[in-house]
């Protein structure tokens, strides 16, 4: 049992909603998503310098997948103690590891925001997490007192105020789709600019300038995973959409949006752009 306490809540503005839901298509949603952007965040954490024996703390586990990634490059000799605010899909991240058969896992519901760990940390990580807080550059600046001297602190988080840059005439769907993105995240209250917004961030928090990455995935063919992790996103999306009155389920249609999307691509004979992302690392310099 973890000797980790929660803190005295501290006085937070509203977080943005958390705009993918918590379902089980949410759950799904997000082990696609590390299918899709999981190369990115293990090369953003081995070029950060994770390595094995450390202990590593990741921020907004969801279903585990980043705890798993992390589990390989710290080995036996380290630990990640995962942390997310929804205790639900917590239970289907422990089973996973169960599942698997990993005992350098650790995972605890809670805001890390208001955690007090027993033990300090070699790296922070968090993949797509600080768009949804309110304030991002104090929940920083509260993330870095756990850090052992010269930690690293490594993020991920996708930006949107480029995604329009990928509408063109002959994608009418892919416009819509975008379109209805940005709208959604916009209505959350999310940080559409998140991701370049990293550097700001890591400044603002006393951070050195952060090394950064923009990434996007992308694809043409016909069997391209992509067509479905956007219906994936989609189909989580579907109940603020409608509580928002930006569309209705038949007007997206997702059991066919896969296909639809499929069929535009090669028609239009235009790649597919998924969310954009920046990737961000920095070190905690000993005073």
């Amino acid at each position: 049992m973890s000797k980790d306490t929660l803190l005295t809540p501290h006085s937070l503005k509203k977080d943005a909603t958390y705009t993918l839901g918590r379902t089980s298509h949410e759950t799904n949603r997000l082990i696609e998503q590390s299918r899709i952007y999981g190369e990115s965040t293990r090369r953003l954490c081995v070029e950060a310098g994770i390595v094995d024996g450390m202990r590593v703390l990741e921020i907004g586990s969801g279903a585990g997948d980043v705890a798993l990634m992390l589990s390989k490059l710290v080995g036996e000799s380290g630990q990640v103690v995962g942390v997310d605010i929804n205790p639900t899909i917590l239970e289907s991240a422990r089973q996973r590891v169960l599942e698997i058969g990993i005992n350098n896992i650790e995972f605890q519901a809670g805001d890390a925001r208001e955690i007090l760990f027993e033990e300090k940390f070699d790296a922070i990580v968090g993949r797509f997490v600080l768009m949804y807080m309110s304030d991002p550059t104090a929940a920083l600046v509260q993330l870095i007192t756990h850090l052992n001297p010269n930690g690293i602190i490594a993020f991920q988080e996708p930006e949107y105020t480029l995604y329009p840059a990928f509408q063109h005439p002959n994608t009418p769907l892919i416009n819509q789709l975008i379109s209805w993105i940005l709208d959604v995240f916009h209505h959350s209250g999310a940080h559409l600019d998140a991701g370049l917004g990293l550097y700001q961030i890591f400044i603002d928090a006393g951070l050195p300038a952060p090394e950064m990455h923009l990434q996007s995935p992308i694809g043409a063919e016909g069997n391209w995973v992509g067509y479905r992790y956007m219906t994936t996103i989609f189909e989580s999306l579907l109940p603020l959409i409608e509580e928002y009155s930006l569309s209705t389920p038949e007007q997206i249609d997702v059991d066919t949006l896969s296909d639809r999307l499929r069929e535009e691509v090669l028609a239009a004979k235009r790649p597919f752009f998924l969310p954009l992302h920046v990737t961000a690392y920095s070190y905690l310099h000993a005073d």
